[in-house]
């Protein structure tokens, strides 16, 4: 399994990287991870639109999900009869993203696949078993699991006990770590921290950890430094261009 970092920042994008985004590739099969903010052009970068063979979405916040339109675009208006793009959602939560375009221009372009946080279903070779994570709207922490390696994704989250069931023995785990230590009062319940990252880390087992969704000004060292006080796997952090490649 390959992972590609598209984008690694939380909230909105920057000059130097766009919002969370996440290539996954094993045996030929593409699947994007949460297109946020400013993560199609370094995708297109690297690969047609066409070539894309599925979307997960965690959630409806736009700086996880927003580059979907634009990549729909791309498909549509390069070639008009392109084949439907799958694309895995919590039910309902890319509604208003999928309304606001021309009527009827993307229509054929995508193929929606609404599910409830906490089921499991097939995407290209990956098995996908998802939770129900604690957020401010429905978010699907998912673990992708094929023969290159396991991969598990929070979204973002509050703290839950899933965590660990989600990154249990996972060869990477990418998990958002919005704050570095503390977390205000007004995101209690609702995001994470690095601190909490680590120590979720390694009470599961994770073989490494990827942060992400870093607030927009964070010092990637410290947030790396805070995870490693509980953690002691491989920490880093999520910048446009990093590859994983996870072997079993």
């Amino acid at each position: 399994m390959r992972i590609t970092v598209l984008g690694g920042r939380g909230a909105w994008p920057g000059a130097d990287q766009g919002c969370s985004g996440f290539l996954v590739e094993h045996g030929g099969f593409r699947l994007l991870v949460d297109p946020g903010y400013a993560t199609v052009q370094p995708l297109l970068a690297r690969l047609p639109a066409v070539a894309v063979d599925a979307v997960y979405v965690s959630h409806g916040h736009p700086d996880h999900c927003a580059d979907l339109q634009p990549l729909l675009r791309a498909r549509v208006l390069t070639d008009r009869a392109p084949a439907a793009l799958p694309v895995y959602a919590p039910a309902g939560s890319l509604d208003a993203l999928l309304a606001i375009d021309e009527p009827g221009l993307v229509d054929g372009a995508y193929r929606l696949c609404g599910f409830a946080p906490g089921e499991g279903f097939e995407v290209g070779p990956f098995a996908a078993r998802t939770w129900a994570l604690p957020h401010w709207v429905s978010n699907a922490g998912v673990r992708l699991t094929c023969p290159g390696g396991v991969l598990a994704y929070t979204g973002d989250t509050g703290p839950s006990p899933d965590l660990v069931e989600l990154a249990r023995d996972a060869d990477l785990l990418i998990a958002e770590a919005t704050y570095v230590d503390d977390i205000p009062d007004r995101h209690a319940g609702n995001l994470s921290s690095a601190a909490e990252v680590g120590r979720y880390a390694a009470l599961a087992g994770a073989r490494s950890v990827l942060l992400t969704h870093l607030w927009p000004g964070t010092e990637p060292t410290d947030a790396v430094a805070a995870a490693r006080r509980a953690y002691g796997g491989p920490v880093d952090v999520a910048a446009p261009g990093l590859v994983r490649v996870l072997e079993p």
